[in-house]
C-alpha cells in the first residue's frame, strides 16, 4: 500500500517558492529610511537564505508591499499577501501601522513576526498568529525614563504630535516618573510653532525636551529652534523613538543633531553572526547598518527556522512560537508569553541609550543600557 508524503515530504518534491510577505515603509509620511534599512536585513537573509538551500529545497521569495505608514494601506496589504498563499507576513517598523496588519493577520489566520514596532498592545486580544522581535515599548521607554533620572532630569517637556504611540509614550514616562519625583510636561504641537515650544520651555522650567513628533518635521525644526536659543543652552533634546540613528538624520541636522539620546536595540557586542551580518548590510547600504537592518534580518532567520522545521502550514507556524530558538545577530530568540503583552514575545532584546558623539557625529556614544 501507498501511504501519501507527509507535508514537509511534499513540500521537498515541489519546486514552487515558498512566499513570505514583507510589509515595509518606503515612501512618506513612512520612515522610508527606517525602511529601507529593514528591507535590507530582510532582502540579506532571505538571499542567505537560498544560498544554502532554501526552504525543503524550495526557493524563497520576499513579496515587498510598502506599508507608507498608513494603517488602512497596510491591512489591505495584508488581505493581498493572504490571497497571494504566503506562508506568513514580517516586517513593519511603525507600530499604528503594525497594530492594524497583526489584527487584520489574526483576523485571517496569517502568521505575522512583526521586526519593529513596540506597542504593547499590538493586538487587543491574546492571539497566536502574531509574535514580535523588538521590546515593548513599556520596557524601552521605561529605561529611558531611568536614564533622564540618573542624569538629572526630573522635569520633563515632551512636544507632541497626536499617535495612540506618541500619547502612549508619554503615559509610560509619566507613570514610571512621578513615583520617583519626576514630572511630564505635554506640548501640543497641533498648537505650537517651534518658537513657542522654546518659549514653554523657558516658561515651565523644563530641563529636558523630548521629540515625540514626526519627523523629519517638526521634528529637525524643532531641534534647530532649541539649539539656536540661547535660554536653553542646558536643555537636553531627545528622541526616545530613535530618528537620530540614521544617517538623514546628521544630514540635515549636522552639529545640531548631536548629542540627542534615543532607544537602539543592539546589545554591547553583536554574536559572531551579527558581526558577518554588519559587514554584508554595510555593503549593501553603503553605510553603516542600524538596529533595524538586524532587526529585518532576525525575522527572517526566525521564519526560516520555522519553515524549515514545521513545513509552510500557516497554523503549525502559529503553533511553533513557543519552539523556537534562533541563533540571531543579537542573541538567542526564544519566544514566550509575558504579562501585559498579547503577542508571542522576544523577552528580551538587549536595548540602549544612545547618542551621537558632539565631538565625532557618525561615532555613537552608548550612555544607559539594560
Amino acid at each position: 500500500m501507498n501511504t501519501p508524503p507527509s507535508p514537509l515530504e511534499a513540500e521537498r518534491t515541489d519546486g514552487s517558492s515558498v512566499r513570505i510577505g514583507a510589509l515595509v515603509p518606503l515612501t512618506r509620511p513612512g520612515w522610508a529610511e527606517a525602511g529601507r534599512h529593514l528591507l535590507a536585513g530582510l532582502e540579506l537573509a532571505v538571499r542567505e537564505v537560498n544560498d544554502t538551500g532554501g526552504i525543503v529545497g524550495r526557493p524563497l521569495e520576499l513579496v515587498v508591499r510598502d506599508s507608507a505608514a498608513d494603517p488602512t494601506r497596510a491591512a489591505a496589504a495584508v488581505d493581498e499577501l493572504a490571497r497571494l498563499g504566503v506562508a506568513a507576513v514580517a516586517g513593519e517598523y511603525h507600530s499604528v501601522v503594525a497594530r492594524a496588519a497583526a489584527a487584520r493577520a489574526d483576523a485571517l489566520g496569517l502568521p505575522f513576526l512583526c521586526s519593529s514596532a513596540v506597542l504593547d498592545a499590538l493586538t487587543e486580544q491574546p492571539t497566536d498568529w502574531v509574535a514580535r522581535l523588538a521590546p515593548p515599548q513599556s520596557r524601552g521607554w521605561q529605561l529611558y525614563a531611568d536614564f533622564l533620572l540618573g542624569a538629572g532630569h526630573g522635569r520633563i517637556a515632551v512636544a507632541a504630535d497626536s499617535s495612540v504611540y506618541w500619547a502612549t509614550g508619554t503615559r509610560i514616562l509619566r507613570d514610571h516618573l512621578a513615583p520617583r519625583g519626576g514630572t511630564v510636561i505635554e506640548l501640543d504641537m497641533r498648537a505650537l510653532t517651534p518658537a513657542a515650544v522654546c518659549d514653554e520651555l523657558v516658561e515651565q522650567g523644563a530641563t529636558a525636551l523630548l521629540l515625540l513628533v514626526g519627523y523629519p518635521d517638526p521634528a529637525v525644526s524643532v531641534v534647530k529652534a532649541v539649539r539656536r536659543d540661547q535660554r536653553l543652552a542646558e536643555v537636553l533634546l531627545g528622541a526616545p523613538a530613535g530618528q537620530p540613528e540614521f544617517a538623514e538624520w546628521a544630514a540635515l541636522l549636522g552639529d545640531d543633531g548631536a548629542a540627542v539620546p534615543f532607544l537602539r536595540y543592539l546589545p554591547e557586542r553583536l554574536s559572531p553572526l551579527g558581526t558577518r551580518v554588519e559587514k554584508a548590510l554595510r555593503e549593501r547600504l553603503a553605510e553603516a547598518p542600524s538596529f533595524v537592518a538586524f532587526e529585518g534580518y532576525d525575522t527572517i532567520a526566525v521564519l526560516a527556522d520555522v519553515l524549515r522545521s514545521h513545513g509552510t502550514d500557516r497554523a503549525r507556524t502559529a503553533a511553533s512560537w513557543a519552539s523556537v530558538a534562533v541563533d540571531g545577530t543579537r542573541g538567542q530568540i526564544r519566544f514566550s508569553r509575558t504579562p501585559g503583552i498579547s503577542v508571542w514575545q522576544w523577552a528580551w532584546p538587549s536595548i540602549q541609550v544612545v547618542d551621537r558623539d558632539p565631538a565625532e557625529p557618525d561615532r555613537f556614544r552608548v550612555l544607559h543600557a539594560g
